[in-house]
């Protein structure tokens, strides 16, 4: 803007932001997708403070250690999890196997998943296997 000779002020680009992110992520995504490139992904979260606030990441990377995708949760439990999950399976598709922590929640949310699936009729076909892991990826 300003090699155009324009005066913006931070507080502008930052409406801008918030008014086109969403808008921005639905076009990219599209464009971007991944779907069935990758089979096995190693998920985890962690907590860290957000305007002196406790939140949770979610991150889930591929065998090459690309992430996938993330996402930002006020809380750890079954139903942010499911909902990540509800998310990164609607932009690459079902993985064979994911390996998470030993979150319960984690675990939870991916069974409940493969009973939606078994549900479905698709587990004989492809159910999620679920690998617990003790360290840290």
């Amino acid at each position: 803007m300003k090699e155009r000779g324009v005066s913006v002020d931070h507080s502008t680009i930052n409406r801008w932001v918030i008014k086109y992110a969403k808008e921005l992520e639905a076009t990219f995504s599209k464009k971007f997708r991944k779907y069935g490139s990758y089979v096995n992904w190693k998920m985890d979260e962690t907590y860290l403070k957000h305007k002196g606030k406790d939140v949770y990441l979610y991150r889930a990377i591929d065998k090459y250690g690309d992430t996938l995708e993330f996402m930002v949760s006020d809380k750890r439990d079954e139903e942010a999890a499911r909902k990540f999950f509800k998310k990164i399976i609607g932009k690459h598709g079902l993985p064979e196997k994911v390996n998470v922590d030993k979150s319960g929640a984690n675990e939870a949310a991916l069974l409940t998943i493969n009973i939606f699936l078994f549900m479905l009729g698709i587990w004989y076909t492809h159910g999620i296997e679920i690998r617990q892991n003790d360290t840290p990826y």
